[in-house]
């Protein structure tokens, strides 16, 4: 009774905790989210380059996700999520400098360093599971993901206040919102460092029982798991084609917007939208997994984005309430598909095998979403925004033929053990 109830004040301040640095980590994502593009854009001087500040972050998310994996399987989860966020912090700095002596290449690697914030955001949820109990799981992992709605609408607000700050240090306007996510990101780690004590994943190997074996490498255990184990690898699919879908219609939204002669506060009021709808409701879907099951809630996550997909192909350049509504559920398909296949992923695995399966998942996320910001670029430029959308929804039936494909395999799993 004592060990239960252990683990359930642990795993209370583990989510504690994770809350405070999502907030932390989400103001530093998203301050420079509502003007990376036009930044690349202005640096680059050209409109097919300017979503590559967001796909090298992406591109920065997934490379990093495997060292942050490893460190957390030798370490555990607090030397391993501050070290992402110290990262980040490098990298949001390298973009300042890179905007005052005007190096897109350093841009591009700043951008990439920076993605390890994202990457500590993902692996933050995967700490908040690595306590809870299996019928509280869905809503653990999704309290982490809410909160980061503070910071992460909170962040896009901050384009327009940034602007005499940056006048102040003698950098460009467009820097201003990277100073800030220097700043944020740097508290982040050090709040992590400090107070993620017990440190979840340890304790949870102490409570399972598990051993550490240095000899069997985190990812080949991940990987192993994940091909024994359908659910988990449907999970993955789920998640990086939903990252895939919202990263790449995100990403060159600012373009569409300000070619159409919108205001950066505009900018930031539609991006805000989106990331609200990305983090708000997270708990929802939590609570829907719990209940329902994760495939009906990833079905609902690839339908919603169909139809942002679908309202976004028919706006106009420029700020509209169509372009507004179809962001914001953007971002809520992303969240539903998001949760519903983090816990796809985690479910079959053990406490050993999480690590290298949490990191092998956001690999292959960040591997996608990158590719799609690349093309992304190219689409807008040679086609238009329109077609984007149309491509972004055929991502979104994939999720919906994964969703049901899992609904399958848990309805069949039932009936077996039904008749065993």
């Amino acid at each position: 009774m004592q060990m239960v109830m252990d683990r359930a004040q642990a795993q209370r301040h583990t989510v504690r905790t994770l809350m405070l640095t999502q907030v932390l980590g989400g103001v530093g994502l998203a301050a420079g989210a509502t003007v990376g593009s036009l930044l690349a854009e202005r640096i680059s001087g050209r409109t097919d380059l300017a979503g590559l500040g967001g796909t090298f972050q992406t591109l920065g998310s997934a490379l990093l996700a495997l060292p942050i994996a490893a460190v957390a399987h030798r370490l555990g989860r607090r030397p391993s999520l501050t070290m992402a966020y110290v990262v980040a912090a490098l990298g949001a700095l390298g973009i300042v400098t890179a905007s005052a002596i005007s190096s897109f290449a350093l841009f591009l690697l700043g951008s990439a360093l920076l993605g390890s914030a994202t990457a500590a955001n993902s692996g933050a949820r995967y700490a908040a599971a690595d306590l809870a109990l299996p019928e509280r799981r869905g809503r653990d992992l999704s309290l982490v993901v809410w909160v980061t709605t503070v910071g992460s609408v909170f962040g896009p607000n901050l384009a327009g206040p940034a602007a005499p700050l940056a006048r102040t240090l003698g950098l460009e306007v467009l820097a201003g919102p990277f100073v800030i996510s220097t700043v944020t990101l740097t508290l982040a780690g050090l709040v992590m460092t400090w107070l993620l004590r017990p440190d979840p994943l340890l304790l949870s190997r102490t409570l399972a029982g598990e051993e550490y074996e240095h000899q069997k490498g985190s990812v080949g255990r991940g990987f192993a798991a994940i091909r024994r184990h359908p659910a988990a690898a449907l999970g993955i699919g789920v998640m990086a084609l939903a990252h895939v879908v919202m990263v790449g219609v995100m990403v060159m939204t600012p373009i569409h917007l300000v070619h159409g002669h919108a205001s950066l506060a505009v900018v930031g009021f539609v991006i805000s939208g989106h990331i609200l709808g990305m983090f708000a409701f997270a708990p929802v879907m939590g609570w829907g997994v719990d209940r329902y099951g994760a495939p009906p809630v990833a079905l609902t996550g690839g339908l919603i984005l169909g139809v942002a997909a679908i309202l976004a192909g028919l706006s106009e350049a420029g700020f509209s309430a169509l372009l507004t509504v179809a962001l914001f559920l953007l971002g809520l398909g992303w969240s539903a598909a998001f949760v519903s296949g983090s816990t796809l992923l985690v479910g079959p695995l053990t406490v050993a095998e999480r690590p290298g399966g949490q990191g092998l998942a956001d690999l292959l996320m960040g591997l996608t979403a990158a590719a799609g910001g690349v093309v992304a670029g190219i689409v807008v430029q040679h086609w238009g925004y329109a077609w984007l959308a149309h491509i972004a929804l055929t991502g979104a039936a994939a999720i919906m033929i994964l969703a049901a494909m899992a609904l399958s395999a848990e309805r069949g799993a039932g009936a077996g053990r039904t008749v065993d």
